[in-house]
C-alpha cells in the first residue's frame, strides 16, 4: 500500500536563488484551478478510500504540487541544461522538446541548451554523436513535425559513462523524454550523480503511446493514438460493410496495455469486438471468439474488431527473444485471427471478405493533435519548474487536473493496466454489446 513517504521528491537543496517568475506565484493561494506552491495533491480521489486508511491529515499519502516556485536552486544566469528523448517514437515528442527550450530561454533567461542525440546513445562520447544547441530558432517550428528532431534510440548505456558525460559537459539539469525504461534508466542516473556529490538534477517527462505508465493521468500523445486509430476502425467498417460477409480487423498498440483499444473503440462506436491484453478470451467452442464473430456476420453482414497487439498471445507460440529495451517479441495475434477467422468461414462453405489493418507505426509518427499539443506544452513547463527549483529522480504528470511531481521509483514500479472491473471495460462493453466473458 502507497504510504506518504513512497511519495516524497527528492531535491539537491534548499532554494535560495530568487525566481524570475515569483510574481506568478506571489499572492495565489489553492483553488480549483490552482495548488499552492506548499500544497499537495490527495493521492486518493473518493471519501471511502481516505477512510480506510485510517491516518490522520497529515500522514495521508500525497503528491507534491507542479509549477513555478517563488525561490529556485540554480541561478538560471549560469545553468547548463540537456535534453534526451529514448525509446519509440510518440506524437508530441518534437512539441516537449519546444516547449522545454522556451520555458527555459523565455522566461528563466536560460541560454544553454543542448540536446543529445539518438537517445542515451548521445551521452558515450565514443559513439560519436555530438549533441545540437537547442536554441528558439532551432525549435521554432519542430511541433508541426512527427517524430524527434534529436533522433531516439533503445537500450541502455553504461550509467557511469553517462554522468562522466553529464560533468565533462557541465550539465546542471538533464530531461528525460521517454518510456518506463528510460525512466528506470534516469533513476540509475540520478542515484550515480548522487553518489558522486554533484548537483545534477534529473527529470522526466514521461511517454507511452500505450499509456501504460502508472500514477500520471494520461502520457502525452496518447490522445493522438487513439483518434488516428480511431480513423482505421471507422475504415474498416466501411470496407466490412461494403462486402458480403466483410469482417474488418484493425491492431493497435498496446504490449501489455489495451487503453489504446479501448478508447478508439468508444471513440467511434464501430468495433463490435475488441480484444485487450488484461482480458483473456477462447477462439474456440461455443462462447470462443469465432463463434461470435460468425454470428454477429450471420446477424448484421459485418464484423468489425479491434486487437491491442499484446493481446491472446497465449494462443501463440513464443521464442524468448526480447528487443533491444528487453522486451519480450510478441507473435502477430492479428495474422492469427485472419488465418484462425478465414478458415472457420471457410470450414462452413461461407465465403468471407477480410480487411486487416495495421496503423501502429503510421500513428507512432504523426504530429500531435491539438489538445496533445497543449498536453505536452503544459508537461514540459511543469518540468522545467521542478528542475530549476532542484528537484531530481522524478517526473511530472496529472493527477485529476492537477499537475503534481511523482518520483521515477514510483511509476516504475509496476505497469498501468486496464482494469477489467473498472468502469472504462465497462463502457467498452456496453459500447460494442460484446459478450462479458468469451471463454
Amino acid at each position: 500500500m502507497v504510504t506518504l513517504a513512497d511519495l516524497q521528491v527528492r531535491s539537491l537543496g534548499p532554494c535560495t536563488v530568487p525566481s524570475p517568475l515569483s510574481h506568478y506565484v506571489g499572492g495565489r493561494a489553492t483553488n480549483e484551478y490552482y495548488v499552492g506552491e506548499d500544497d499537495r495533491v490527495l493521492f486518493d480521489d473518493t471519501v471511502e478510500l481516505i477512510q480506510r486508511r485510517g491516518l490522520p491529515l497529515e500522514e495521508l499519502p500525497t503528491f507534491e504540487t507542479g509549477g513555478p516556485r517563488a525561490q529556485l536552486f540554480f541561478d538560471p544566469g549560469s545553468v547548463r541544461v540537456g535534453v534526451v528523448t529514448c525509446g519509440g517514437l510518440c506524437p508530441g515528442l518534437n512539441d516537449v522538446i519546444r516547449a522545454i527550450v522556451m520555458e527555459l530561454h523565455e522566461h528563466y533567461g536560460v541560454r544553454d541548451v543542448v540536446g543529445f542525440r539518438n537517445g542515451y546513445a548521445g551521452l558515450v562520447p565514443g559513439l560519436g554523436l555530438e549533441p545540437v544547441a537547442l536554441t528558439p530558432d532551432f525549435v521554432a517550428n519542430i511541433h508541426e513535425r512527427g517524430g524527434t528532431v534529436l533522433g531516439s534510440s533503445r537500450g541502455a548505456q553504461d550509467v557511469g559513462v553517462v554522468v562522466d558525460t553529464l560533468q565533462a559537459r557541465g550539465i546542471d539539469i538533464l530531461f528525460v523524454i521517454g518510456g518506463d525504461g528510460s525512466m528506470r534508466g534516469a533513476h540509475r542516473i540520478a542515484e550515480e550523480a548522487t553518489a558522486r556529490g554533484a548537483d545534477i538534477a534529473v527529470v522526466g517527462v514521461p511517454k507511452t503511446i500505450d499509456n501504460d505508465i502508472p500514477h500520471i493521468g494520461q502520457s502525452f500523445g496518447f490522445q493522438t493514438a487513439y483518434s488516428r486509430a480511431a480513423q482505421s476502425i471507422k475504415a474498416a467498417k466501411i470496407e466490412a460493410e461494403a462486402s458480403l460477409n466483410g469482417v474488418g480487423l484493425v491492431k493497435v498498440m498496446g504490449r501489455h496495455a489495451g487503453f489504446i483499444a479501448c478508447y478508439s473503440a468508444l471513440a467511434g462506436h464501430d468495433a463490435d469486438f475488441v480484444l485487450i491484453p488484461e482480458v483473456p478470451f477462447a477462439l474456440d467452442g461455443d462462447n470462443g471468439l469465432l463463434e461470435h464473430v460468425r454470428r454477429k456476420v450471420a446477424a448484421q453482414g459485418h464484423a468489425v474488431l479491434v486487437v491491442a497487439e499484446g493481446a491472446g498471445q497465449e494462443h501463440l507460440p513464443h521464442d524468448g527473444a526480447t528487443d533491444a529495451s528487453g522486451n519480450a517479441r510478441l507473435a502477430d495475434i492479428g495474422r492469427l485471427l485472419r488465418e484462425r477467422i478465414t478458415d472457420d468461414f471457410t470450414s462452413r462453405g461461407e465465403e468471407v471478405l477480410f480487411r486487416y489493418f495495421d496503423p501502429g507505426y503510421f500513428i507512432r509518427s504523426v504530429p500531435a493533435e491539438p489538445s496533445d499539443s497543449v498536453y505536452c506544452s503544459r508537461l514540459a513547463q511543469t518540468a522545467v519548474h521542478a528542475a530549476m527549483a532542484g528537484r531530481t529522480d522524478m517526473v511530472v504528470g496529472r493527477r485529476r487536473h492537477r499537475f503534481v511531481h511523482v518520483p521515477i521509483s514510483y511509476v516504475t514500479h509496476r505497469p498501468h493496466h486496464v482494469s477489467p472491473d473498472g468502469d472504462l471495460w465497462l463502457s467498452v462493453l456496453e459500447s460494442t454489446a460484446q459478450p462479458f466473458d468469451m471463454r
